[in-house]
């Protein structure tokens, strides 16, 4: 542990300056990608920046072949442009073909990622020595990001930031509602393009980074991981864009701890990492607490059928207070053993069920509950029976579901639709 404290002291001081600039290029990438991949996941075109990602290599290579260098600045133009060159064709197959946009988008990828490896295999014969390293495209080469790199790359993240500032409100109507926002005065042809070029400027920057195949994991994973806290689309770009920059931050440390690890794929690990992590941890949208959440719920419905179970006995013998021997109650339903021992320890902890020997009896505060789901159970039989024209046969099974989440306003808007009815369909008292 000290060890490793002492490289992350060494990692960060002014002392080590190349890894602090691959470290912020990576800060930077991870964070304006994820601001994009947000719109992306929510428009549900995930797909798109694979095919961006995959797209911009032919561009890579038709960029160098035309300069005879490795200039960041043709590069990167020739690369957004076949970028978008990919977009419009999937579009396009699309629009005017029986083709599924799936299956238009897996052919475009395909296609243009044949073209660049041609085109790339080329150059590596060509004998050019300016092609050395123009490989690392494929697989990223964050540790060879210079200053220079790393201003270019803040350039255009700013650029990314200030355009989704600007265009927000447009934006977030149209990924949501694409009808509604053009009713409402939204150029909708204007935002597609406006979000194809964010998406194609933000694949651009980040394949020197993570490279070409592993840049679509970088563009949607933090969205979808700030998609299970969140609820809101502000919330939602400001919480991606941390979790992108903290991924490019370790995975540049990670990288640094050993120097034969690749940057690309620690950083998309980590933002794995976390996206799987809020897959399971995360508050409301979590697996862990949906799974909480529905055993309290089945637990709750549990208790609720073992009162029930208690007042039908008692109402067979027209005798509530005599105690009753618990595998008598346990026989009247087929509880699941676990269960059933959670919820009758719980009724026990809240005093609704009482201790009499060897036997057990409804308190004054669990009769009254008991009643009032016995009251319930039988008013809405009789509301299908009534106004659902729905045999008395046939209603039990959705009163059983429905008594146990009527509200005190239903009920009262119960009894009042049926006048305080004396029966149930099946001539049973009903108790208030």
């Amino acid at each position: 542990m000290q060890e490793l404290w002492a490289l992350f002291l060494e990692f960060i001081s002014s002392d080590n300056l190349n890894a602090q600039i691959v470290a912020l290029g990576c800060v930077i990438l991870g964070a304006c990608s994820a601001a994009v991949g947000c719109f992306v996941v929510l428009r549900g075109q995930s797909l798109a920046g694979d095919v961006v990602s995959h797209a911009v290599l032919p561009g890579i290579c038709l960029g160098f072949l035309l300069s005879g260098e490795k200039n960041i600045f043709v590069l990167t133009f020739a690369a957004a442009l076949t970028g978008w060159l990919s977009l419009l064709l999937s579009d396009f197959i699309s629009r005017h073909s029986k083709i599924k946009p799936d299956t238009a988008t897996a052919f475009t990828l395909s296609w243009f990622f044949s073209i660049g490896l041609v085109l790339l295999s080329f150059i590596q014969k060509s004998g050019n020595a300016a092609q050395a390293g123009l490989d690392h495209f494929l697989f990223g080469k964050a540790a060879a990001m210079l200053r220079s790199d790393v201003y270019f790359l803040s350039a255009v993240a700013g650029l990314i930031l200030l355009l989704i500032a600007l265009f927000y409100p447009g934006l977030k109507l149209f990924v949501f509602d694409k009808h509604y926002a053009k009713v409402t005065g939204w150029p909708t042809r204007q935002l597609e393009w406006l979000l194809s070029t964010l998406t194609v400027l933000a694949v651009v920057v980040g394949v020197q980074c993570v490279g070409v195949v592993l840049m679509a994991a970088l563009l949607i994973t933090p969205a979808i991981g700030a998609r299970f806290w969140v609820g809101r689309l502000s919330l939602m770009l400001v919480l991606a864009a941390v979790m992108g920059g903290l991924s490019g931050w370790v995975g540049a440390f990670v990288s640094y701890l050993d120097s034969g690890i690749p940057t690309g794929p620690c950083i998309v690990l980590v933002a794995t990492f976390l996206s799987v992590f809020s897959f399971f941890f995360a508050p409301k949208k979590g697996r862990l607490y949906l799974f909480l959440k529905q055993r309290h719920y089945h637990l709750k419905i549990t208790e609720e059928n073992i009162l029930k179970s208690f007042f039908m006995v008692y109402e067979s013998t027209q005798n509530f207070e005599k105690g009753l021997p618990k595998e008598l109650i346990r026989k009247k339903r087929r509880y699941q053993a676990f269960t059933f021992q959670v919820s009758w320890c719980t009724l026990r902890l809240k005093n609704l069920v009482l201790a009499q020997k060897n036997t057990f009896s409804l308190s004054e505060k669990g009769l009254q509950k008991a009643k009032r789901l016995v009251k319930l159970h039988r008013l809405w039989e009789l509301y299908l029976t009534r106004h659902a024209q729905m045999l008395p046969t046939q209603v039990h099974a959705f009163a059983e579901t429905i008594e146990h989440i009527l509200t005190p306003d239903l009920e009262k808007q119960l009894e009042q639709a049926l006048n305080f009815p004396p029966k149930d369909p099946h001539d049973k008292d009903i108790p208030y």
